[in-house]
């Protein structure tokens, strides 16, 4: 593998400096680094989603003819990795890596021609309807069901963990339109319109003191026939296309690079008397920092198969758990760095919004958020035990 850039791929990337110099506001920057979830806040993540879609950058794993950028493997990298360099907020990912590849993938014309600009543009926020109360890891068990009357299906269950519902104008979901011999016969792959009669989100409020996450509620929710995606029965197949975009579709290495470098600058800080110079904490941030290297290289090789056209595979379970794991040991390296200024928890969300002076620095407010919201990497997107199951099923051949 040749990591030598060109000069070509030199001025991209003094492109994409430029570019991000020029979009991303000290507001964006600021929000970015105290915001304790991988999902930033809509008017921060849209407005660059806005940014990006205006300079033609809006969804760099897209195919051209539905207004992808048409980038090379080293392009792809070289933006993820200044991205991560810079700060930039995270966009809404399930439209832009989740939802929208289903779309193109399996949707008809006219999905394509409505959904596709409006997730480029950010006028559409989408939120995943996925999990239900028993039906986590164990999807394929989901009992949401809609039920066929004439050009319409009727809506009647729960989902659960969904995160951003509360902010979101669409949801894609799975339910249950009949029932077969397996479990995951009968589901299908529906695209809703979050303001229907019928739907009601409440808050889940989870141990980092975040509103992320929601339970959502369907009763007699109609919805259009049309707005369901490919065949009807046949949405076990997308929802796993999906997951494999969720899972190992990103770059995720240059991101943890730059979360590791935020908690070794700390380290070395004289605000956390320079933790540094623990044996313990220096071991284990070198360990980290090999892990991530071997994760680029893996997630280097994916991305040249996504750039031919392929889906990410079941490799993607291999990315998913790493990144899930080293994520956790970042954020555990965290919370041992600032010490016992980890006990003074600021309660209030989003941090970049307090109106007040908070206890602590304003760097270390989101370090023990960032270790609680984390405790989730190894079960949200499948629990780090279905990845292994997976891994070792389709990829080892066991």
């Amino acid at each position: 593998m040749d990591l030598t850039f060109s000069a070509e791929e030199r001025a991209f990337e003094q492109e994409v400096r430029d570019t991000i110099a020029a979009s991303l506001t000290p507001e964006m920057k600021r929000a970015t680094a105290l915001t304790p979830s991988v999902f930033s806040d809509p008017d921060i993540g849209m407005a660059w989603q806005r940014a990006l879609h205006k300079k033609g950058w809006g969804a760099p794993g897209w195919p051209v003819e539905h207004g992808g950028p048409d980038w090379t493997p080293a392009q792809r990298w070289i933006f993820e990795a200044e991205c991560a360099r810079a700060g930039v907020p995270n966009v809404n990912v399930m439209g832009v890596k989740m939802v929208g590849p289903v779309i193109i993938g399996f949707g008809s014309p006219e999905q394509k021609n409505f959904y596709l600009p409006r997730i480029l543009s950010g006028e559409d926020y989408w939120c995943q309807g996925y999990s239900e109360p028993g039906s986590g890891s164990d999807l394929s068990s989901l009992k949401t069901r809609a039920v066929r009357d004439g050009d319409d299906y009727i809506i009647n269950g729960t989902k659960i963990w969904t995160t951003h519902a509360h902010h979101a104008n669409r949801m894609f979901a799975l339910v249950r339109t009949s029932d077969g011999e397996r479990q995951q016969d009968g589901i299908s792959f529906m695209l809703i319109d979050m303001k229907t009669p019928g739907i009601t989100t409440r808050p889940i409020l989870t141990i980092g003191g975040d509103h992320e996450v929601n339970q959502v509620f369907f009763d007699d929710v109609r919805v259009r026939v049309a707005n369901r995606v490919g065949e009807e029965g046949k949405g076990w197949t997308y929802g796993k296309y999906l997951l494999e975009f969720e899972r190992g579709s990103g770059i995720a290495s240059a991101k943890l690079r730059e979360a590791l470098k935020t908690i070794a600058d700390l380290a070395e800080a004289d605000v956390t008397g320079r933790a540094i110079e623990d044996p313990d904490i220096a071991m284990r941030m070198s360990e980290v920092e090999v892990d991530i290297d071997a994760l680029e290289m893996t997630e280097l090789r994916v991305l040249s198969a996504l750039q031919t056209g392929q889906n990410p595979g079941a490799v993607s379970s291999l990315i998913k758990l790493r990144v899930s794991e080293i994520r956790q040991a970042v954020t555990r390296l965290g919370v041992d760095v600032i010490g016992n200024d980890g006990l003074a928890v600021e309660p209030a969300r989003p941090f970049y919004r307090l109106n007040h002076e908070p206890a602590i620095p304003e760097e270390l407010l989101p370090v023990v958020p960032e270790y609680l919201n984390g405790r989730a990497y190894t079960i949200f997107g499948g629990s780090s035990e279905i990845q292994r199951d997976i891994i070792a099923k389709m990829v080892l051949g066991l």
